[in-house]
């Protein structure tokens, strides 16, 4: 007996020593991946947008074509954790080194464009920029657009200005041939169907009417390529002027064309906050007091009044009428008087008595 005790103890002990030693695992059978201490270990991607390579979506396939070294061995594997300040990281042989985030906003003149390679050596958006470290443009603007586009280096802010998912509304102003009437302006609002789906513009506002042409002021969510020149020729308008006034809170106000300046303080948090996804509103909870009424009517069968609707009606009390006066009308001065013992009241005679 004594033996098979001190066999079950064992077996007991062995049972919550291996317990403890196995990792935690998610309702799925999937394992949870242990968070990390350091700070400054980061996935791959963002650690390069961070240091300024470019956007996350750009990094992402900088790795995947496998142009991206971490100590001295390729990495094409989206995800791969790197520390950016122990870690040599190199993209096409030269070294990514965490920098100093800057952000600058630019009026962008007609004419230049907003890419960070052209063959042709024609002007960019970054020529404009006076620094010294590597930055790129937020979001495109085509050759011949103006107006307000956010330069910088900070990656995760670029990715949430330009990301459907966060809703950063753009506004721009646009000059177009003819005057287009409130059921087309309706239609963009709408939706408008393009060659890869439907489009649509989250706010349409006429801003002013001349001879031959008129402004607009339309708001979008989400950028595709010259999608508004694209929206408004469906309608049957041709763009002649398109500038862009604000990215969320952030507007051009009067910059002149081609000049730039860095964000204050306040815009840069202003961005950030605006840059944070929306929660989902929450649907209301049916109060307990009401659960019992709301399974009795899903009983009762379309159309039938339930029993708790029925003893609601019965439970009613009426009032008693009221007599009816004697007068005419019921609004005189003879119904105001009356006794509420329902008896007619006496007219009173106005004028001078007869004389006999």
């Amino acid at each position: 007996m004594a033996k098979k005790k001190s066999k079950s103890a064992a077996s007991k002990s062995k049972s919550k020593s291996t317990t403890k030693t196995k990792p935690s695992q998610s309702k799925t059978g999937k394992r949870k991946s242990a968070p990390s201490d350091n700070p400054n270990v980061q996935r791959l991607q963002r650690a390069m947008a961070s240091a300024g390579v470019g956007s996350r979506r750009e990094c992402e396939e900088i790795i995947l074509a496998g142009r991206v070294e971490v100590d001295g061995q390729v990495v094409n594997k989206l995800g791969t954790k790197v520390d950016i300040t122990t870690q040599t990281i190199t993209v096409d042989a030269q070294d990514v080194r965490a920098e100093k985030l800057q952000y600058f906003i630019l009026n962008k003149p007609p004419g230049v464009l907003s890419t960070s390679n052209d063959p042709s050596g024609r002007i960019r958006v970054i020529d404009l920029i006076n620094t010294r470290n590597r930055v790129y443009n937020v979001g495109r603007l085509d050759k011949s657009s103006e107006g307000l586009i956010l330069v910088t280096n900070d990656g995760d802010l670029a990715n949430k200005l330009t990301h459907p998912k966060f809703g950063v509304e753009k506004k721009y102003h646009v000059q177009v041939v003819g005057h287009p009437n409130p059921d087309s302006l309706k239609a963009l609002t709408q939706g408008v169907y393009l060659a890869e789906g439907r489009a649509k513009a989250s706010a349409v506002k006429y801003l002013k009417r001349a001879k031959e042409t008129s402004w607009i002021e339309i708001t979008l969510t989400e950028g595709r390529n010259r999608e508004i020149r694209r929206l408004l020729a469906k309608i049957g308008h041709k763009v002649r002027v398109l500038r862009r006034v604000s990215i969320g809170s952030l507007k051009l106000g009067d910059l002149p064309s081609g000049a730039h300046r860095e964000l204050t303080p306040y815009e840069l948090k202003a961005l950030q906050r605006i840059s944070k996804p929306k929660r989902a509103s929450r649907a209301k909870k049916i109060k307990p007091r009401d659960l019992a009424d709301v399974k009795e009517q899903a009983k009762v069968p379309f159309g039938k009044p339930s029993k708790s609707s029925k003893k609601k009606k019965s439970a009613r009390t009426v009032e008693p009428k009221r007599p009816k006066s004697s007068t005419r009308g019921d609004s005189g001065r003879g119904a105001a008087r009356a006794k509420p013992t329902g008896k007619p009241v006496k007219k009173k005679t106005r004028g001078k008595k007869r004389r006999k």
